[in-house]
């Protein structure tokens, strides 16, 4: 390794500028980091319990991954651990290959977060649409919704496609009606909801849900199913859920998840830095920290880890300076798998399912929505078809089609700033001249502007309308605000001019920028033209040779051509 390799390992490692910034302001930190602990315990149950693999995983999550990702992350306001968008992911995983094939995931997910810091891939998140992203958190907010149907109803219900099971959830209540579940599920969504409108600072998600555990315990609610028996502690780290002959087939979740993980957090530590003044991620870093949270957390019996925007969001609203808010935030969690597991057991899973329900519900900004409905079609479009395809199919794919659609959209309006415009050369020529001089150029000699990029998305219609150049004898193509041109529309200029020479018609080009001629020369599109002499800095000296070619093919008579002292000013 060189010592470019060296310091780009450095750039990814904590620094004592992270120290230094920890120490400005402790206290600041320590109650924030108390109030997203507090915020953070019952969605990392929640989102635990919904992955699959139980309660504790989703606190293991939170602990272990929380505190390396905020050791090693970019971000100094970013909160990680289990989120909503990767327990989508997640369940058809479990479906397929079991806990343990989570666990592989994770830990592959992981290494690929690794490779993607190493590749500095992070700056690539700037291109991902702000429709793509709405879309995807709708999406997202749908399925978490609906994911919470079997807890919040009381009923069993499993499967991989979220619309199935929901509505086999619907139809199993409607069978054998659980209203208690139902109760306290609508219970705790409606005081997190109701409570965030009228005090938005207090922590509704953890009074509704102690208040809806108190209720269950007070009544003995039988029906009330409960997240059970939590071990005391994190388990020793292990590798024993690693089978070398399912690496195979685990790869493909494997990258869906490492890219997931990468989106989501980038994109919260984009709206962290939204919201603050002076504070700027790393986004390499944020994936290295995301990478090493991933590779330790299954060792514990984590399921891989984001940045959690919603978390992130509270972190920042309570005043965190510093990554030493989130790394409170995990210590409290510890604390509480240390100290309180008997307590937390007895949480109700429909008291959960409110929970995930009513973040789910805040996760959409009905504004946001509208305004990106409001901007053009085009965005409307490719919001709609990001959100049903995150319900639909997953995730991955979702932004696969968003980012695809958003892509064939812009790839056409930029198409149609491709113009080929007839304009007058009248103003090419030197004063002095008649209008009979006048009249035989305009009826000899046609020039054409191009305008904007030449390229695959508008070389077909360019080659079209030049083809279609009839009862001239000399073509001027002035080139000098083409704006790029790429191996197509190069190729469809070729043909263009090959077809106007195969007619008997002399084309003049002039204007071509140096970066543009080397698209042209490499498939020989100005060979013939440059043998001829036909390439020519200006227009003016464009106009001038094909005068000198009709008074030689005696369409013009000798007067027609300029004087020595009336050249016009050098134009492209």
């Amino acid at each position: 390794m060189g010592a470019r390799g060296i310091a780009r390992a450095r750039s990814l490692l904590p620094s004592r500028a992270d120290l230094a910034v920890m120490a400005r302001d402790p206290k600041r930190d320590l109650l924030a980091g108390l109030t997203v602990a507090i915020v953070a315990l019952p969605l990392a149950l929640g989102f635990g319990v919904s992955s699959g693999l139980g309660a504790e995983a989703g606190l293991a999550t939170a602990v272990v991954a929380g505190a390396l990702a905020a050791v090693f992350g970019g971000s100094n306001l970013q909160v990680s651990g289990p989120t909503g968008a990767m327990t989508v992911v997640l369940v058809p995983i479990v479906a397929r290959h079991g806990p343990a094939g989570v666990l592989t995931v994770g830990l592959l997910a992981g290494l690929m977060l690794l490779a993607l810091a190493a590749l500095r891939a992070g700056r690539y998140m700037a291109y991902v649409p702000a429709s793509v992203v709405e879309g995807f958190t709708l999406g997202i907010a749908l399925v978490i919704g609906l994911q919470q149907l079997p807890n919040a109803l009381g009923v069993e219900a499993e499967g991989e496609k979220v619309l199935a099971v929901s509505r086999h959830a619907v139809g199993a209540f409607v069978a054998a009606p659980n209203w208690t579940a139902l109760a306290l599920a609508a219970g705790v969504a409606a005081v997190m909801l109701l409570g965030a409108r009228w005090r938005p600072g207090v922590p509704f998600s953890i009074v509704a849900v102690i208040a809806a555990t108190a209720v269950a315990q007070l009544f003995d609610l039988d029906r009330a199913a409960v997240i059970g028996t939590l071990p005391a502690g994190l388990p020793a780290p292990s590798l024993g859920f690693l089978d070398p002959a399912a690496l195979g087939p685990l790869l493909a979740p494997a990258l869906a998840v490492a890219a997931l993980a990468a989106l989501e957090s980038l994109l919260s530590a984009q709206v962290a830095d939204g919201m603050t003044t002076g504070q700027r991620h790393d986004p390499d870093r944020e994936l290295f920290g995301q990478g090493v949270a991933n590779i330790a957390a299954p060792l514990f019996g984590g399921v891989p880890a984001t940045g959690a925007i919603a978390r992130t969001a509270v972190n920042v609203r309570s005043g965190a300076a510093s990554r030493l808010a989130a790394l409170v935030h995990a210590a409290v969690l510890a604390v509480v798998v240390l100290a309180a597991a008997p307590l937390v057991s007895r949480i109700p899973l429909a008291a959960l399912a409110g929970v995930l329900i009513a973040t789910a519900v805040r996760m959409v900004e009905m504004g946001s929505l509208r305004a990106m409905a409001r901007v053009t079609r085009a965005d409307a479009l490719v919001l709609v078809l990001t959100a049903v395809a995150t319900l639909v199919l997953d995730l991955v794919w979702a932004v696969v089609i968003g980012l695809a659609v958003a892509g064939a959209l812009a790839l056409r309006a930029v198409a149609r700033q491709a113009r080929l415009d007839r304009i007058d050369i009248r103003p090419d020529l030197p004063d002095g001249h008649g209008d009979e001089e006048h009249a035989l150029l305009s009826e000899h000699i046609v020039a054409y502007r191009i305008e904007g990029p030449l390229f695959f998305a508008a070389a077909h219609r360019f080659l079209l309308e030049l083809s279609e150049v009839d009862d001239v004898r000399v073509v001027v193509l002035r080139m000098s605000r083409v704006t790029t041109v790429d191996a197509t529309g190069a190729l469809a200029l070729k043909d263009a001019l090959d077809e106007l020479d195969r007619r008997g018609i002399l084309v003049m080009v002039s204007g071509i920028h140096p970066v543009q001629r080397r698209a042209l020369d490499a498939v020989g599109a100005l060979d013939l033209l440059r043998r001829d002499g036909r390439v020519h800095a200006t227009t003016p000296d464009a106009v001038a040779a094909a005068r000198a070619h009709l008074q030689r093919t005696g369409l013009l008579p000798a007067s027609a051509l300029p004087g020595p002292r009336s050249a016009p000013k050098a134009t492209r």
